[in-house]
């Protein structure tokens, strides 16, 4: 059986574990946040990691801080150990203890089963686990700058570089949310087909279903990844495999935009105009105006030409991931979002 056809792979993403209930938080409790365990926890599985827990600081322990220090010598012993990808410390409120070092080796420790995620969704505000804006403190305890990283987030990023990593926090934002999940779904989709004894005609079927969803985020990495998938009978399918994931994941991790989405829907519209009467027509081209004016929803232009996809039995469009990139029962496309 073609390996595309297969039913798609289960997401794995990996979570700060008090997100979704663990009370392993510095004070003994958790931070369960609802969207991940009442709605995203149907459709993906989880890997849960606290790496303060998980180094033996125990629950419950003494604050932590992000405290800032010179950034490494070019020359120096750091740079050579590897060690310079962050040049802010870990320290404990309590004694001064230093745990840095311990914290990010976490993510090396579960590099391998990392490297299987299709996402990860980190506790914000913390000294471990925080990706944006984290305060950082000199030695006297003066707040210095807020653009701090936790020493956790900071080496999973650079270990994994194009992984869909988001924080609790700006998950509330609609657009955010939705590009996010976006991306899981997509991470996973390209997963299961490189994971299998893929061909050349299973790529380029891949890239085909997906053509629509490249062209909403990134024209240019459209055109890079439809160049590639031309390769794809000469090359080596470990290189086309590598370059062709960098560029697609590179590809989707640009935010789109309601005019990006907009010049989307009318090129979909243009495939299936012809078979429709001047009142579907109309309507059509009014949900999309009125998506691009910011007065409906992008699940009411998607509904309606995916409605009408199905209908006129256009195969190609209606296997486009655009229109179903991920469960449907999520319904973030539904927000009138920016």
């Amino acid at each position: 059986m073609n390996p595309v056809q297969n039913p798609p792979l289960r997401p794995v993403v990996g979570v700060s574990s008090c997100l979704i209930g663990a009370p392993v938080r510095y004070n003994g409790g958790h931070s369960r946040y609802k969207f991940l365990t009442d709605e995203l926890d149907r459709h993906v599985d989880w890997l849960p990691v606290c790496p303060e827990a998980e180094i033996g600081l125990g629950v419950p322990r003494p604050t932590l801080r992000l405290q800032d220090r010179p950034e490494p010598e070019a020359d120096g012993p750091e740079a050579e150990s590897g060690q310079a990808w962050s040049a802010d410390r870990v320290i404990s409120s309590k004694d001064g203890t230093d745990h840095t070092d311990d914290l990010a080796g976490v993510a090396d420790r579960h590099l391998r089963e990392l490297r299987r995620l299709d996402g990860y969704v980190l506790k914000n505000k913390s000294p471990s686990c925080g990706l944006y804006a984290l305060p950082v403190f000199n030695d006297n305890g003066d707040r210095l700058r807020g653009t701090g990283r936790g020493a956790f987030a900071a080496r999973l990023t650079a270990l994994l570089p194009h992984l869909p990593v988001e924080e609790q926090g700006r998950l509330s934002d609609a657009v955010l949310r939705e590009h996010f999940v976006e991306r899981v779904f997509a991470h996973s989709r390209l997963r299961a087909l490189l994971e299998s004894e893929w061909r050349p005609r299973d790529l380029v079927e891949f890239h085909t279903r997906h053509k629509l969803q490249l062209m909403a985020h990134s024209p240019d990495g459209y055109r890079e990844t439809g160049r590639i998938v031309a390769r794809a009978g000469t090359d080596s399918p470990e290189e086309i495999a590598s370059v062709y994931a960098e560029a697609f994941h590179r590809a989707l991790a640009v935010k789109t935009s309601r005019g990006k989405h907009a010049n989307v829907l009318q090129h979909v519209f243009g495939m299936i105009s012809p078979m429709l009467d001047d009142t579907r027509r109309h309507d059509l081209l009014a949900g999309i105006e009125e998506y691009r004016e910011g007065q409906a929803p992008l699940s009411l232009p998607v509904a309606l030409l995916r409605h009408h996809c199905s209908a006129e039995d256009v195969a190609w469009a209606s296997n486009q991931t655009y229109l179903r990139p991920y469960p449907d029962p999520l319904r973030l496309r539904h927000p009138v979002a920016v």
